[in-house]
């Protein structure tokens, strides 16, 4: 333990600050985003699976996902279980005081709170590849488990001392913990619920609120800065450079998906732009510590290119129902942008002995880049399989008939989002 006099008090601000712009990304961020894509009906059910697990991912958080991911006690005794979690020793804070400091010198309830707030972030990207036809008591069973098993784990691994971070795997602000782990959960949950009763494959269903989409896109865009930028701890150079990237992966992203909307569907779209800004935004995210401009251009504007031909050509092809392209934005993106930090890490960022990617010589860190990938993807799409049946068996997961065609709205909450 050290004293209260030596806390780093701009980077606290800034890790305050940085708690709170993630957290936007949720709610509102996501609710909006998600909201405006789905049909009036089902909008306050999109609203409602968002902040339910915002509250409920914080209280599991607190209770054990903190100690869970980053406790060290297990590993310390040698427990036959350290393999899989930290341990329970700081289990509700246990012996955290505000004295308490951890890296960059800011409270460690501060950090707890900081990474409290990607716990929340990840399941919340799912939502979209089941929208419109999932019952609330499912999806609370549902979510609960897979924050619990396929979420803490997954970020011990990479974060909390477990074996993808002991061998060397990059991932800055969530690359494989978010949004591989969301993305591939996403599409087998798609598959397994299966179609909603009137999609039709080349006939997207509308979109009920544009403005929305374009207010959940700025609300994510802006609260990005705070999960890459602020995800070194600190108010420094490391932090600079996390923010530019961010920024410019994302326009590139953005610009790259409205020509090729303007090309191959002959006008530039709002929702295209604003879905090729979110895929820009999430490629970035394991390689905002570690690439510089030259690699933010390129990652942006390539990860928009693959996100757009497997939502515009692979799914149709597929035939699966990701309602709101979950995996095809987040999943693929999170793949294609942890790939690549393996090919544009460069030392000008990572330090004169850090990390240094393919482009530039070193071939060892794209290998362990795809052996980080693999593991998050195969992980996580057998979890949620074995998630998805065991609730599914108990609770049920998908709405009837009757209460799909009319709104899960209504039906579920009973509550209309626009009333005369």
């Amino acid at each position: 333990m050290t004293h209260l006099l030596m806390i780093d008090t701009g980077n606290t601000a800034w890790i305050l600050t940085s708690t709170m712009l993630v957290l936007l990304m949720s709610i509102p961020g996501i609710a909006l985003f998600y909201g405006g894509l789905v049909r009036q009906k089902n909008v306050l059910s999109i609203i409602m699976q968002t902040i339910f697990l915002v509250a409920v991912v914080s209280i599991l958080w607190v209770a054990i996902g903190y100690s869970w991911v980053f406790d060290t006690t297990f590993a310390e005794k040698g427990h036959p279980l350290a393999f899989l979690m930290g341990g329970f020793g700081k289990a509700f804070m246990n012996g955290i005081t505000l004295d308490t400091l951890t890296a960059g010198n800011i409270p460690e309830l501060l950090f707890a709170m900081f990474q409290c707030m990607f716990a929340v972030i990840t399941p919340a990207l799912i939502l979209g590849a089941f929208a419109e036809r999932i019952k609330f008591s499912g999806y609370i069973l549902f979510i609960v488990l897979w924050v619990v098993l396929a979420y803490f784990p997954m970020a011990h691994w990479v974060w909390g001392g477990g074996f993808l971070q002991q061998m060397g795997a990059i991932d800055f602000a969530g690359g494989t913990v978010v949004h591989i782990n969301a993305g591939v959960s996403a599409l087998i949950m798609a598959i397994m619920l299966g179609q909603r009763t009137d999609y039709r494959i080349g006939h997207p269903v509308t979109p009920h609120n544009v403005a929305f989409v374009f207010m959940g896109t700025a609300f994510l865009w802006l609260g990005w800065f705070g999960f890459n930028a602020g995800s070194g701890l600190a108010a420094d150079g490391l932090a600079a450079n996390a923010f530019m990237v961010t920024h410019i992966a994302t326009a590139a992203a953005a610009v790259t998906w409205m020509v090729i909307d303007w090309i191959f569907n002959k006008k530039p779209t709002v929702i295209g732009t604003c879905t090729g800004a979110v895929a820009g935004l999430v490629a970035i995210t394991p390689a905002a510590g570690s690439t510089d401009l030259l690699g933010a251009f390129c990652i942006g504007a390539i990860t928009s290119v693959i996100c757009f031909c497997m939502v515009a050509v692979v799914k149709p092809k597929l035939r699966y129902d990701d309602s709101l392209d979950a995996f095809g934005v987040h999943g693929i993106g999170g793949i294609v942008g942890s790939i690549l930090t393996g090919v544009f890490a460069t030392r000008m960022v990572t330090g004169g002995t850090g990390v240094q990617g393919a482009l530039y010589g070193d071939w060892h860190q794209l290998a362990v880049q795809l052996i980080a990938t693999g593991v998050a993807i195969a992980f996580s799409a057998v979890i949620t399989f074995i998630l998805f049946k065991v609730v599914d068996a108990t609770v049920g997961l998908r709405v009837d008939k009757r209460v799909e065609e009319e709104g899960l709205d209504i039906y579920e909450h009973g509550e209309s989002a626009y009333n005369r």
